[in-house]
């Protein structure tokens, strides 16, 4: 993001990211009536309190995925207190969600024996899905308490059967990019 009024309830505690008038990197309208085009752009004017510094020992290509998708998804793990499964529709992510990534665990999707083994083991899921897909098969993975948090935003509505949230005390939530102080871990 690239700006924010400064001067409502969420702007006031530090979540400019929950700003009514967040002016995003792309796709949003500045305060001079110009669109922003993020990484399309061939320069970008921001109020410094947006900009964050990369220190010099991180190289840039390093640091590129900690930016957007990176504070998008460790917000939630943050504010959310949440283990860090990986799940995926694709076996081939596993060596990369479990090496690189540090996942906690890996779990395929479209397997039902492993889908079925983890019923009621998880404190959280990320879903990060942006496509229309079924709610009641990560539901089912949540222990009671357990939280799926929604950072994916598919086109159309999906459906979310409240008897499966019921009977087990679970939350859907929402979180959008993470604030500033997110990337500077507060």
């Amino acid at each position: 993001m690239v700006g924010s009024c400064r001067s409502c309830d969420s702007c006031a505690d530090h979540l400019e990211n929950y700003c009514p008038k967040m002016i995003l990197t792309y796709g949003s309208m500045n305060f001079d009536g110009t669109m922003t085009y993020g990484g399309y752009s061939d320069i970008m004017v921001a109020d410094e309190h947006f900009i964050v510094r990369i220190p010099d020992n991180l190289p840039l290509d390093g640091a590129a995925p900690l930016l957007c998708a990176g504070i998008t998804t460790y917000s939630p793990l943050r504010h959310f207190g949440l283990d860090k499964p990986v799940i995926s529709t694709s076996p081939k992510k596993k060596a990369e969600a479990l090496e690189r990534l540090h996942a906690d665990s890996f779990l395929v999707s479209t397997d039902a024996n492993e889908m079925q083994a983890a019923m009621g083991t998880m404190d959280g899921i990320i879903d990060t899905v942006s496509a229309l897909h079924p709610l009641p098969p990560l539901i089912g993975l949540l222990k009671a308490h357990g939280k799926l948090v929604m950072v994916g935003a598919p086109e159309k509505p999906l459906e979310l059967p409240a008897f499966s949230l019921i009977m087990g005390r679970k939350i859907v939530a929402g979180s959008a990019i993470g604030y500033e102080g997110d990337t500077r871990d507060d």
